[in-house]
């Protein structure tokens, strides 16, 4: 892996990390799984560098609070968190990055707005909470249905990061293209 990529990947990491200095907002019904901005750190990831970076960056992230970084939403960060409800949402993240990168790929000649709603939806909302909900369930005792339920509050939210996380990819695709590496062959 070039140095280049290597710096990229660390770039999205951190990206990530800054967006958990925004407030988070506990939701009582949702089993202790709060509402934060991280969730768009996986999207902007994924949209930006690709499946594989995208991944590798989440991962990095992943790593970082594993050592005890307080970089979650909250200031949360060590093993204990791999342990709660949200753990679900945390491993969503890898593959949340990689499918919308994926997605971003394959639809790189269709528009960038469009291509990057589309990646950043099915990637930050469907596949993430595909983890989050089985997560939630198995941490919090609740069965798939409740879990499903709870996570409904999540939706629009997620759904404006997806928008937000398309609308950058566009402007960045304008000014600078080539900082869209999904689009890169």
């Amino acid at each position: 892996m070039k140095d280049r990529s290597l710096v990229q990947i660390a770039l999205y990491a951190a990206i990530f990390a800054v967006l958990g200095l925004l407030p988070r907002f506990d939701i009582p019904f949702a089993a202790g799984v709060p509402i934060t901005a991280q969730s768009m750190g996986a999207m902007l990831a994924g949209v930006m560098l690709g499946a594989w970076r995208g991944a590798l960056a989440m991962v990095l992230m992943l790593f970082v609070v594993a050592l005890g970084a307080p970089i979650l939403a909250g200031g949360r960060g060590g093993l204990g968190v791999f342990f709660g409800p949200s753990v679900g949402f945390m491993f969503g993240f890898i593959a949340a990055a990689f499918v919308a990168g994926w997605i971003m790929q394959a639809l790189r000649k269709a528009p960038v707005f469009p291509a990057a709603l589309v990646a950043a939806a099915v990637g930050g909302i469907l596949v993430m909470y595909a983890f989050g909900i089985v997560g939630m369930a198995l941490n919090a005792k609740l069965s798939l249905l409740d879990a499903t339920k709870a996570s409904l509050i999540f939706i629009p939210g997620d759904a404006i990061k997806a928008v937000l996380t398309a609308l950058i990819a566009q402007t960045v695709a304008r000014g600078l293209p080539e900082a869209l590496l999904s689009r890169a062959r």
